[in-house]
């Protein structure tokens, strides 16, 4: 635990002290974030053994910095599991930049929530 985020650092002991063998290739990380907290979970690949917990972070922005710091925490470059997440998380570890939901195109800088303004220039 380092501040808000409790992580896992050990894995295979955690797969040690549940009894189960752990095989990168048949596990996925699962990451997902809410306005409040990140979450990364284990998920097997066939879905036949229980979903695994092994980090979660209250109070962290959804960040680069933040994706890359609970990576190393849970030691993402050993396991290399695949990752299953949303399109903004994907964008997030890629490293593309994100949209905005004021000007959601990335060639414009139109506004689409703003009609009467939009309209006032057409006429």
């Amino acid at each position: 635990m380092e501040g808000t985020l409790v992580a896992c650092k050990d894995v295979d002991g955690l797969f040690k002290a549940l009894n189960m063998s752990h095989y990168s290739d048949e596990w996925r990380l699962f990451r997902d974030s809410s306005k409040v907290s990140l979450k990364a979970v284990l998920l097997h690949s066939e879905n036949v053994l229980p979903s695994i917990p092994v980090a979660h972070a209250f109070g962290m922005k959804e960040s680069d910095d933040s994706m890359k710091q609970l990576l190393q925490y849970i030691k993402y470059g050993t396991y290399k599991w695949n990752i299953c997440a949303d399109l903004k998380i994907i964008g997030l570890l890629l490293g593309l930049q994100l949209g905005d939901t004021t000007f959601p195109c990335f060639l414009c800088e139109w506004d689409s929530r703003d009609k009467a303004h939009h309209y006032a220039k057409r006429m």
